[in-house]
């Protein structure tokens, strides 16, 4: 790929990239653009090789011969000092790449169940890092799809990517609403609902029968919060992770890969789980 090198960070050309620091900005404008932003060479390579069309690329100037080798299709390269990139962004791009990509229709609620075995249900989580890095989780430990509530936060917002490194792309997910009748339609394709709590009379996750393991959907919710009363309520097995030491609970992300772990490891001893 060949680059063109920008110097003005008031370039129409690089607006996809403009004050990435605004939250509320980014939500407003990425998904209605039908667009989202990677960062980093890794996850830009993991996005591409997963399906996801490139709109432009913007490397650091002193990187583009990193690029050579990068079948993004016929989209532009823009080069660009760490200070424009800085100017433009709003923050520091220390990984010096950046990419506009576009999104793709998520695939149904329906389909999404029928093909899995393994699924997280997420609740209102609203915290990038966490989600991300319940993602990376997810296919790390064999899930098969993440649904989100209305509540939660995009997936695809640049933080919750780049926290993931790129494993967002590998698990399928989709919007569960309404919410949280929609847990319903997830019984009724043959799951079984958990939905972790701390709560003390909830069943040891160990402790699962392995009836309740034959198809899981494990259900979190937000950091501090949890669960809502409702989604509880519609849950078949109230399920916790055993503390010690006084400590009442776990980071949600943390509390999420020992859940993942546990739903999978007969498959982890069998040799079972799918290597994505």
């Amino acid at each position: 790929m060949r680059a063109t090198t920008v110097t003005d960070p008031a370039d129409p050309r690089l607006a996809d990239y403009r004050d990435l620091t605004d939250v509320a900005l980014r939500n407003h404008v990425e998904q209605p653009l039908g667009l989202f932003i990677a960062e980093g060479e890794l996850v830009l390579r993991r996005a591409l090789r997963a399906g996801y069309r490139a709109r432009s690329i913007l490397v650091d100037a002193k990187r583009v011969d990193q690029f050579g080798d990068l079948d993004a299709g016929d989209v532009p390269l823009y080069a660009a000092s760490a200070e424009v990139m800085q100017a433009l962004t709003g923050f520091h791009v220390h990984r010096g790449v950046l990419a506009a990509l576009h999104r793709r229709p998520t695939r149904p609620v329906g389909e999404l169940l029928a093909a899995a075995r393994r699924i997280a249900v997420l609740e209102g989580l609203n915290n990038y890092t966490n989600l991300g890095a319940i993602f990376r989780s997810a296919a790390a430990l064999g899930l098969d799809a993440v649904l989100l509530s209305p509540t939660c936060t995009d997936p695809l917002y640049r933080r919750t990517v780049r926290v993931s490194m790129g494993e967002v792309f590998a698990v399928p997910f989709a919007r569960l609403d309404p919410w949280p009748d929609g847990l319903g339609l997830v019984r009724d394709a043959g799951f079984t609902l958990l939905g972790m709590t701390p709560a003390s009379d909830a069943t040891p996750i160990q402790s699962l029968s392995p009836g309740q393991r034959v198809r899981p959907a494990i259900l979190v919710g937000a950091e501090g919060p949890g669960l809502s009363d409702d989604a509880l309520k519609a849950c078949d097995v109230r399920v916790s992770i055993p503390m010690s030491g006084g400590v009442d609970s776990l980071n949600v992300a943390t509390a999420s890969a020992i859940a993942f772990w546990e739903l999978a490891r007969e498959d982890q001893r069998s040799g079972q789980s799918e290597i994505r």
